[in-house]
């Protein structure tokens, strides 16, 4: 027996490894192109605005692809969409590499949305039904990890290659590094076999026990559950603050503060990692405590907190950096209790359509929020970020609560 679960353990290990490389290098490619908008600036003479657009552009691609590519998922099986995706990543940046002008860098955005759109379809449905129950809070951890250690690496990744030769080998080096794990995820294809039919034979017997009307089964029913939505309204939320602070937090310290921009960037990236830390913490929380909403409810009182009396002006600057450790360390800790209650409001079998359709509400938080949040800026009124950023963090709360409330499933 113990020789079994030793086994099956390493294989949860191997399989959780080569996921979490490939979701590592599309939050890579989340930030291979702001840290280049200076020197694309320089050399195209484009504006800020029209930069800021490239990023918007990738973000609504990638939320119309992620709603759309979890069907795929379901009825093509993940790895071949997660091989497309991560190609589609290197020709992105090969792409940008090439660029002579903005259509391009809009092209490249473009097929970079429609890479990044695939991953979490793809990665959760492998996840949760190639890893072992008893296993699962681990991997999301793991999982997580790995998408802020590809935030933390891509600035310093791309600024350190132009500094030594230009911006263009920057994007070829991104390629070539993308071309590489995914030569690293064919090598290790077999541990990444999706199951369709047992997952379809899993939708199935779920419908006939619970259906004995015999009607059809509806590829679009899950979309009438409540939970998927209230999921939907989480993640909107959720991703909606963390670009905030993302996007405009250094901005926002040097009028709130007069803090160096550089130092506020430097604040971000002990963010991230304080984010990284936090959820393999939160691993541990979960697997032990198993009631995520209280897990979550903590983390971001905490963190609402945090914003709130940055948005006061009166902390003191040598305090600032605490806060924003506390504040990554929050958002990591409660992200795998969230992955948890997502799987829990998942219909039996449908874990790619459901994710895709969830997970579009990252991309459209993202997308947004930049635009609202550079508003308060612009006309100055930068405590509104703080302020703002911990009001969506109050919603997410209030979402959390209502997800585990409603434990209703209906038939699909």
């Amino acid at each position: 027996m113990t020789v079994a679960l030793t086994s099956r353990r390493a294989s949860d290990v191997r399989v959780i490894g080569l996921i979490s490389l490939a979701h590592g290098s599309s939050h890579f490619f989340h930030l291979i192109l702001p840290p280049m908008f200076p020197w694309l600036k320089a050399e195209f003479g484009f504006n800020y605005a029209e930069l800021g657009l490239l990023m918007t552009i990738f973000f609504v691609v990638s939320c119309l692809v992620q709603a759309g590519s979890g069907f795929l998922v379901d009825r093509i099986g993940a790895r071949p969409v997660l091989f497309a995706g991560v190609g589609l990543l290197a020709l992105a940046a090969l792409t940008y590499s090439q660029s002579n002008g903005y259509a391009m860098l809009v092209l490249g955005a473009m097929i970079a949305g429609c890479g990044n759109g695939v991953f979490h379809p793809v990665d959760y449905t492998l996840i949760n039904h190639k890893i072992s129950p008893a296993n699962l809070p681990y991997a999301y951890s793991i999982h997580g990890v790995t998408g802020y250690l590809g935030w933390a690496a891509a600035p310093a990744f791309m600024v350190a290659i132009t500094t030594l030769f230009n911006w263009r080998i920057a994007f070829l080096a991104a390629a070539i590094l993308e071309a590489l794990i995914l030569l690293t995820l064919w090598i290790g294809r077999a541990r990444l076999v999706d199951d369709v039919q047992a997952r379809r034979e899993e939708t199935e017997t779920h419908h006939a026990a619970n259906n004995p009307s015999g009607t059809p089964m509806s590829t679009f029913g899950f979309m009438k559950l409540p939970a998927v939505w209230l999921c939907w309204i989480f993640f909107f939320f959720s991703m909606a603050a963390t670009t905030g602070l993302q996007s405009f937090a250094p901005t926002a310290l040097f009028k709130i503060y007069d803090l160096a921009v550089s130092s506020g960037n430097y604040y971000l990236t002990l963010m991230s990692m304080g984010g990284a830390g936090g959820m393999l913490l939160g691993g541990y929380l979960a697997t032990r405590l198993k009631v995520p909403e209280r897990i979550i409810t903590i983390c971001f009182t905490v963190n609402i907190v945090m914003g709130l009396l940055l948005a006061t002006g009166l902390v003191p600057v040598e305090i600032i950096v605490l806060a924003f450790i506390v504040i990554g360390l929050g958002l990591g800790i409660a992200a795998p209790s969230r992955d948890l209650m997502i799987r829990t409001a998942t219909p039996s079998g449908s874990s790619g359509r459901v994710y895709g359709i969830v997970y579009s509400g990252i991309d459209l938080g993202a997308a947004l929020s930049p635009l609202v949040f550079g508003i308060f800026l612009d006309i100055g009124l930068p405590k509104l970020l703080f302020v703002g950023v911990a009001m969506l963090q109050l919603m997410i709360i209030v979402t959390a609560f209502k997800v585990s409330s409603d434990s209703e499933k209906i038939d699909i």
